[in-house]
């Protein structure tokens, strides 16, 4: 078995921040917040990034953008992602974001939600190239840290321009780039191409980081060697299993494949992740907001539909731990029949 043609367990260099190892958590509108963010981080993964925070909302201090730039300062650095379509207020932005703590700022050129597009904003940005130069170098002219860009592979297929804008964000000054290997208009459908990620990376000199797809082990390590990038960022595969990057980075130093944590290890984490959610959104909002999370791990035990809709009921979160101990008691009893 081969391992990954970049060691993934060294240090990456952004500007002057250092990071620890070279497979990231992916931004992931209300999955990737601070408790999910927090137990990534526990389970070693190189750097984790906010959730997107909408620039104009940052400057208002809305309770959203507030909660979303929450983190915890000892556990690594801290990289803030914005969005907008202003440049001086992305600027002020990332002066207020550095004052809260970020390490890093990280700008959004990617995001496909129809809502965030409406608003030119987001992988929109890929549409008119001179307005995002114009962002990017507000960006770095404005704070001291370093400013990466997280962008797709273009608008459309006739428009896959991500090499052109990755050679101007260079340029600005931006210290690293992360692509997404689709267009918007794919959404999320069809495969990520990971070999286009390579002609982003040809383009420039500065860090790239691949992401798209990575769901499984093989992946890591055939998105690393198909777009020769310098890490991975990892999204939707971490969702339910904060665990799986640090997986990645052990089979892609090593070749070898790590197990998931026994099924204590995981409702130990589940309970923690859960406890972690009421206490930053408040018990009311928080069961609400759980509920996605809980319903994606009970899914990967192979909790029956029923038992799930039924921990999801819950309004009281003492009940729902007990059904938590439940269900995570029956999963092992049955692996160990």
């Amino acid at each position: 078995m081969t391992t990954s043609p970049v060691n993934v367990s060294e240090p990456l260099d952004i500007g002057a921040v250092r990071i620890p190892n070279r497979v990231f958590l992916a931004p992931m509108s209300g999955v990737s917040d601070q408790p999910f963010r927090r137990l990534a981080q526990r389970f070693g993964v190189g750097l984790v990034v906010s959730e997107m925070v909408a620039s104009r909302q940052m400057l208002l201090n809305t309770r959203q953008s507030t909660q979303r730039m929450l983190f915890d300062r000892d556990a690594g650095p801290v990289c803030i992602q914005l969005a907008g379509t202003d440049p001086q207020i992305m600027a002020d932005a990332a002066i207020l974001s550095v004052e809260r703590g970020a390490d890093l700022v990280d700008i959004n050129f990617g995001c496909p939600a129809k809502k965030i597009v409406r608003k030119a904003s987001g992988s929109a940005m890929m549409r008119d190239l001179p307005l995002a130069t114009e962002i990017m170098r507000a960006v770095v002219d404005a704070v001291e840290v370093p400013v990466s860009v997280k962008m797709r592979t273009g608008w459309d297929h006739e428009q896959r321009n991500a090499p052109s804008l990755a050679r101007q964000a260079q340029d600005a000054g931006i210290a690293m780039i992360t692509v997404h290997g689709r267009t918007r208009c794919q959404f999320y459908d069809g495969q990520a191409d990971w070999d286009f990620i390579g002609s982003v990376k040809r383009a420039v000199d500065i860090p790239v980081i691949a992401n798209g797809d990575v769901v499984g082990l093989e992946d890591a390590r055939n998105i690393l060697h198909r777009s020769n990038a310098d890490g991975v960022m990892i999204g939707r595969g971490a969702f339910g299993r904060p665990w799986f990057p640090a997986q990645v980075r052990h089979y892609l130093a090593t070749g070898d494949g790590l197990a998931d944590p026994d099924l204590s290890a995981q409702r130990d984490t589940v309970i923690t992740h859960y406890r972690g959610i009421l206490d930053h959104y408040g018990a009311g909002r928080g069961l609400r907001i759980a509920r996605k999370h809980i319903n994606r791990y009970l899914e990967r035990i192979g909790a029956a539909r029923e038992e799930r809709r039924a921990v999801l009921r819950q309004g009281d979160s003492a009940s729902v731990v007990q059904q938590l101990h439940q269900l995570y008691d029956q999963a092992m009893a049955r692996a160990a029949a």
